[in-house]
Formats: structure tokens, sequence, C-alpha cells
């Protein structure tokens, strides 16, 4: 293994060393490392896996073009909001001035970037050209090969390339955000020079398969090898890919918002044209055309990149979808259905019996479609109530709940506009809705609403009942495959009055009524299991946290396991340094960013931070508290953020099935914990160091959560089959038992 797959390199700390830890302000007089720089840092354990030799050849493209696409939302988001800062006049924070973070931002990303190009160029592509799968040039194919792209250059490019001249009468073109884009020299008989711009389109492969299916050319390439056809006596002397990056960070002014989804879709549009934040180019373009280019865009020379090799890789996961050779791709692995789940006709006798934990993607997504689609063929179920976040296209969600309002029953969606990039879908999906007879909600104004609640209202014995779904994920059967969650499912009354109110205070709250729970800590409400942000999560947390101190300095037993994708928030970091100095011993499973210093003497020395970085993406978050020896285990739906904390309106709950907690508590975290193969170790200088066996058995948590899965639970078959015909699947899975 090389040695940057086995350290990852550190994120620079807020200020530059020495000292080697810089505490805040005394306002928070507490050591963090820099958000930003954490966030780089994960990425560069996202692209350790694609430099690890064991991890099979095409997952390890596919990790390389997840750092890069990553790497663009970090320019869109990270980088757009230091720059909006900036603009701003905010000319300190408590990380520093704006530009010199913007700087040390940049710094780091460039940094990332060329790491980006040589593991691609120095590793996957001889490794892969050993394999038979190549990217080949235009110019190196033989002619059979030219003719074949000559001919599909011809038949599905050619009818459906713009090219847009640069001239007095033709100004520069607007260059839409991460679009792929040819700048072409030109030069006529008389040796005028020229310049166009051709688009590459979005609507066709980037990666042009060839007849063998495991060699391919770039669909630049193909363009730039024949674009002069549209160029009659006009001589073609240089091709040079480039695109831009835009600043991508949503700015509504909710004081100026009169309808929330015609301010959304008017900022929509506005950030199209946001200014660029980040221009790459193809290496080797000439000092005239870099002029042109970095003045048309308003480039300085510190936002721009010249690339070693393809630009836009995140587009070379293609290669793993396109190449149809399974020994260089991880053992399929189809999420399986809880046995009870998948022989009963009656999902909600099974939550009678018993609160339900799922562990996804080991247990099926299929099971939360099943849910939805039982409640709305149900004539018994006279309400449903759903959030809706982040959904997958041709939504099975979606379709259950259309069903359900056109057959009469009471259908609510809080469907959140704001879900980054994903606005768009969520506005068709909201309206798609609405003309079915769902009552659609966009949630409060100013809080994005975050949290993953579905609840069903069901008349038995004469009686309402109420079932509940809380998870840590999104309704989602992409994500749901791909990402790890928890998913609870109960019909607990407390839990259902909690799911009740929670919704009420989603559509019948405005802005100015939830900022006066929060004032007033949310005396006007009284909730019985849950914790909800903004009115009590924050205050919660470091209760709990506290809590654990207290006891442990009256030698009682103190310990927290936490697990969750980040950590950033300052009071809660100053909180769990107090508890390590007070001697709780502190295991923190965070995968992405970490802004925490673990292994400060007298300040965290009892904390340890581990990231572990797999073929799923962790997401789930789960919290355990020893509780002086009687513990408690808590889900939710958000991060030890500010803006989880602060700005969007999550769910927090416990598990109060001790089944149900003591499967996560023995199963799910401490295997996780144990893990020594795909598990990091954040060290004090802010680097993190690859977890290995040593002398010990090796521990893959999430292989061990497969057997686990295909040990305990029941095949439904293939996964996408499942999800859109969850009853028909569950029903082989009952006559296969029979049988």
């Amino acid at each position: 293994m090389s040695s940057a797959a086995e350290t990852a390199p550190s994120p620079a700390l807020i200020e530059a060393a020495p000292p080697a830890v810089v505490p805040l302000a005394a306002l928070h007089p507490v050591p963090l490392f820099d958000r930003e720089l954490s966030a780089l840092a994960f990425n560069e354990r996202v692209l350790a896996e694609a430099r690890n030799p064991s991890v099979p050849l095409l997952e390890r493209v596919k990790f390389l073009s997840i750092c890069a696409h990553n790497l663009d939302e970090f320019f869109m988001i990270r980088v757009g909001e230091i720059r909006d800062l900036i603009a701003a006049n905010v000319a300190a924070d408590s990380r520093g001035t704006g530009l010199k973070r913007l700087q040390a931002v940049r710094d780091g990303a460039r940094s990332l970037l060329r790491e980006i190009y040589r593991c691609l160029g120095d590793e996957l592509i001889p490794a892969m050209a050993k394999e038979g799968i190549r990217v080949e040039l235009v110019a190196d194919l033989g002619k059979k090969e030219r003719n074949f792209v000559e001919e599909y250059f011809c038949r599905d490019l050619e009818p459906i390339l713009t090219p847009l001249a640069i001239d007095p009468a033709h100004p520069f073109p607007f260059i839409a955000n991460l679009s792929l884009n040819l700048a072409l020299q030109l030069e006529s008989e008389r040796g005028e020079r020229h310049v166009a711009i051709i688009k590459i389109p979005e609507s066709v492969p980037r990666l042009v398969p060839m007849p063998e299916k495991t060699r391919f050319v770039l669909l630049e390439d193909v363009i730039s090898s024949h674009v002069h056809r549209f160029f009659p006596g006009l001589k073609v002397l240089r091709s040079s890919a480039f695109r831009v990056i835009r600043n991508s960070d949503l700015d509504i002014k909710e004081e100026d918002m009169q309808d929330l989804l015609k301010s959304i879709e008017i900022e929509l549009r506005r950030r199209e044209r946001r200014e660029v934040v980040w221009l790459e180019i193809e290496k080797g373009v000439d000092d005239p055309l870099l002029a042109l280019l970095a003045g048309a865009t308003e480039s300085s020379p510190d936002d721009i990149f010249f690339a070693p090799g393809p630009l836009k890789l995140g587009d070379f996961q293609q290669l793993y979808a396109q190449t149809d050779k399974p020994a260089l791709k991880e053992t399929p692995f189809n999420p399986r259905m809880p046995a009870e789940l998948a022989t009963t006709d009656d999902i909600f006798a099974i939550i009678r019996r018993g609160d339900l934990l799922l562990h996804r993607p080991y247990d099926s997504f299929t099971a939360v479609i099943e849910f939805v689609q039982a409640a709305t063929e149900d004539p018994d179920v006279v309400a449903i109530k759903q959030t809706l976040y982040r959904t997958d296209p041709g939504s099975p969600i979606i379709a259950a709940l259309s069903a359900a309002a056109r057959a009469g029953k009471q259908v609510t969606a809080v469907v959140e506009l704001q879900a980054r990039f994903d606005e768009r879908k969520n506005i068709t999906w909201a309206r798609t809705l609405e003309e079915a007879g769902v009552q659609v909600v966009y949630g409060i104004v100013g809080y994005k609403t975050h949290c993953k609640v579905c609840l069903i209202v069901r008349r038995e014995a004469g009686e309402l009942r109420r079932y509940v779904h809380l998870s840590t994920g999104n309704y989602n059967a992409v994500t749901g495959r791909l990402y790890t969650d928890v998913d609870l499912f109960t019909c607990d009354r407390d839990f259902g009055a909690d799911a009740a109110q929670l919704m009420n205070l989603l559509t019948g709250f405005s802005v100015a009524g939830v900022q006066e729970l929060v004032e007033t800590k949310g005396n006007a409400l009284r909730w019985r299991e849950f914790v909800v942000s903004p009115i009590e999560y924050l205050r919660w947390t470091i209760r709990m946290i506290d809590r654990e101190a207290q006891n442990a300095a009256e030698g009682k037993p103190a310990f927290i396991v936490a697990r969750m994708n980040a950590l950033a928030d300052p009071s809660v970091i100053e909180a769990l340094y107090h508890a390590s100095r007070a001697g709780v011993q502190i295991d923190l499973l965070v995968r992405g960013i970490c802004c925490l210093v673990p292994g400060i003497a007298g300040v965290s020395e009892n904390i340890r931070v581990i990231s572990i970085i797999d073929r799923f993406l962790e997401h789930a978050r789960i919290f355990r508290f020893a509780n002086g020896g009687a513990p408690e285990v808590w889900m939710s739906s958000g991060d030890w953020m500010p803006r989880n904390f602060l700005r969007r309106i999550e769910t927090t709950f416990p598990v109060r099935d001790e089944a149900v907690a003591g499967r996560i508590s023995e199963q799910i975290l401490h295997i996780a914990l144990a893990d020594n193969v795909k598990a990091w170790t954040l060290e004090p200088d802010g680097g993190y160091r690859r977890r290995t066996p040593g002398d010990q058995r090796p521990i893959r948590s999430q292989e061990m959560f497969i057997s686990i899965a295909r040990a305990d639970s029941v095949s439904v078959g293939p996964y996408e089959e499942s999800i859109r015909h969850p009853a028909s699947i569950r029903r082989k899975a009952k006559k296969k038992k029979k049988h």
C-alpha cells in the first residue's frame, strides 16, 4: 500500500503552527481544527481508497470520481461562502480573516486536485491498462476504429452541437456551472486569428465506448477531432477544454419573501449566473487564450487550475457502470428483508409486537416502501403525514402518497424545497403531489426540514392508533442502497403523540412562532420522547454530555459513544473536552468533518475519533450514554453542527425497546468501533492514521454487517425489482420459506 493510503495529510489548524493548537477567542476558548480543511482531509481519505491496491480496481476508480465530485461541491459551497463573507466585508471571524482563509482553502484544494491527477495517471490508468481497460486518444486509434468514431460523431453529436464564435457581433457566451467546454483557436487563410466555443453536451456519455466495451474515448476528444467540419475555410490551431465552477450557495432573503416556492425558483435562476469561483483549463493552453478565458470569467490567477489530464473527473464513474468486469468490483450485495417482515402480509401487526429496527443498506429500504404502500392500500388507514427532504427519480414513496390521496385518505407531505442541489427536483415532486390531491407544505421559512418522519393514523377497534417511522436517512431508494442508516418503526403512544405534534409544528407554525419557541425554550410544547431542533437539540446534547461528566466526577459509570457525519459545533466540542477532563471515555465515529482535536493532554486525552471509509457511505447518527450504569441509546436526523442545532428542524429520539437498543449497542456500534481495515484514527496534529489489524483478526465492519444480514435476513432478490414491487417480492419470500 502506498504511503499516501496509510497516512492522510493533516488538515491545517485554525492558524499556522506554532502553537500546534490555537484556542479561539475568549468567547470560545476551545481548540478547533478548521472546518474547510477538515472537509478536504475527508476527501483525502476518500482518495486514499482510490490508491489502496487491496480495493478492487473499478471500485478505486469510483472512489477517485467521488473525490473529484466532492471537490466540485466544496468549491461551489464552501469556497463560495467564504467569498460571500469577504464581499459582505466580514473582515474576520473565529477562524481567521476571510482572505487568509480563502487562500488556505484554495491551496489545500489545489494540492488535493494534484494528488487526484497523480493517482489517476500514475496508478489507475496503468492498472486499468493491464486489465484491458483503456481511455485512448482518437489520434491513436486504427483506421477501422476512427471510422467508428466518425460515424458516431456524424450520427449522434454533430446535429446537437452549436459552435459559438467570439467577435464584436458575438460576445463571449455564458458558461454554465460545471459544464465542459472546448475553446477553439482558429486561423483564416489570411492569417487572422479567431476564437470559438463549443459546449460539450451532457445528454450523451462522457466516455464513449468502443465496440470492445473495455476501450473508451473521451467525448471532448471525439468532438475536437471532428470540429473542423463546423469551420470551412478555417484552420483549427488548437482545442482546449475548460470549465467553470460557480458560487452555488442559495441566498434567500427571508424578510423579502412572500412565496417560498417562487422565491426559490427566482434564486435558482440567479444561482445559475453567480460569480465564478474556480476555472479549470486543460494544461498547455497558450497565453492569449488563457487571458481571454480568465478575463471573460473574471478569474484571478489564484482561481485557475491547469489540469494535467481530463477535466471533470467525476464523470469517470461511468467507467464503473459501463465495464462488465465483475472481478474488478466488490462482490454484489442485494439488501435483504428482516425475516419477520419478509413473510407477513401485515406490517402493522409486526410493529404492534414491538419496535422494529432497520440497519440499512444491509436491511432493505423496501421495508420502508412497504410501510407506506401498506398504508395506501389499507382501508383502515385514515391519514398519512410525511416529511420529504431528498427522494429518488420515479420514487415509489411519491407514487404511494399520490395513490393514497386519490383513494380519499388525508395525506400531508412536508417537502423541503431547500435541499441543496435537489431544489428543482423537490419543486417538481411538490407539484406532482399537489396534483394528486396531497396537502403539500414547505416547512418553515428559515429552517430546513431535515427530520425523517412518517406518521400513519389507523383505525383499530374503534380507536385511532398512530404508527411512526423515524430514520437517520432520507426517503430515497437510491441512497437507501448506498448509505448506512438506521430506521425505527414503532406504535408507541408517546412517539405517536410527538410525531403528531411535530407535524402540526411543521404545517401550522410560522417562522415567528418557531423563533418564539426557541426563545422560550419550547415551553409552549411538551415533548414526551422527541428532542427537536432548533428548540432543544443543542441544549439537550450539552446536557447529556455534562451528565456524563458529573457521573464520572461522582465515580459512576460514564462513557459516550457518538456516531455522526460531522462534528463542528464549538459549544458541543467544549462540552466534550470538559467531559474528557472529568474522566469520561468518549468514542466518536465521525465519517467526515471533525473540528475536535483529540489527544491533548489535560483536555481531550480521553477522546478517540474514528472515521470509516468503505463501499457504503456512513450516514447514521447514533448516540449512546452510560447514564450512571443504565445506558441510553438515541438516534437522530442531525449531526453535531451549528446548522443542525440552529437552522434545521431535526428529531432526536430514544430507543426504548431493549432488544433494539441491544442490537445497536452490541452489534452496530461495537463492530464499527472494532474496525481495523477501513477505519482511520484522528491524531492530535490533524492527520488521520489508518488502523491496521496487526496481530489481531481483521475486522471490516461493513463486511461483517453484510454477513450478519445474509445469516439473519431473507433474500428478496434484485434490489431494483424489490423497491418497485415490494409486496410481490414479499409474497415470493413467503412462498420460498414454505417450500
